[in-house]
């Protein structure tokens, strides 16, 4: 899978571990993920989670005969940060034959939830192949 000139790459998240139960994600928080007051923005906390979700969906799906896609994603987002790493834990809660749903936990370096994240991920047959 190649991350170039994709979201992974514009956000510098970095993959710590990928495997169909468990995916771990990284993502710097500076100035290039921070609201106009300073802060980690929300929207990037959820880039975050649903790229974590997604890419766990992919480990479980044949790429060659499926797609995976974000069908709906919610977060709460439980604390503020301007800087340092964020970790993206995702486990899936169901693994469907047409649906997915994860679970991601969002952390600083303390081990301080962030943001809690759920999100449910379709799985469609390609037609190209």
């Amino acid at each position: 899978m190649d991350l170039r000139h994709t979201l992974f790459e514009t956000l510098q998240i970095d993959i710590q571990e990928s495997a169909k139960e468990r995916v771990i994600l990284s993502m710097p928080v500076n100035e290039t993920v921070h609201q106009p007051m300073g802060f980690l923005h929300g929207g990037a906390s959820v880039a975050l989670a649903e790229s974590a979700a997604s890419l766990g969906a992919y480990l479980n799906v044949d790429p060659n005969h499926y797609n995976v896609f974000g069908l709906e994603i919610n977060a709460n987002h439980i604390k503020s940060m301007r800087e340092g790493t964020v970790t993206a834990v995702a486990t899936p809660i169901h693994i469907g034959r047409m649906t997915m749903v994860w679970d991601i936990q969002i952390t600083d370096e303390q081990d301080r939830l962030i943001c809690t994240s759920r999100c449910t991920i379709g799985v469609v047959e390609r037609k190209d192949k």
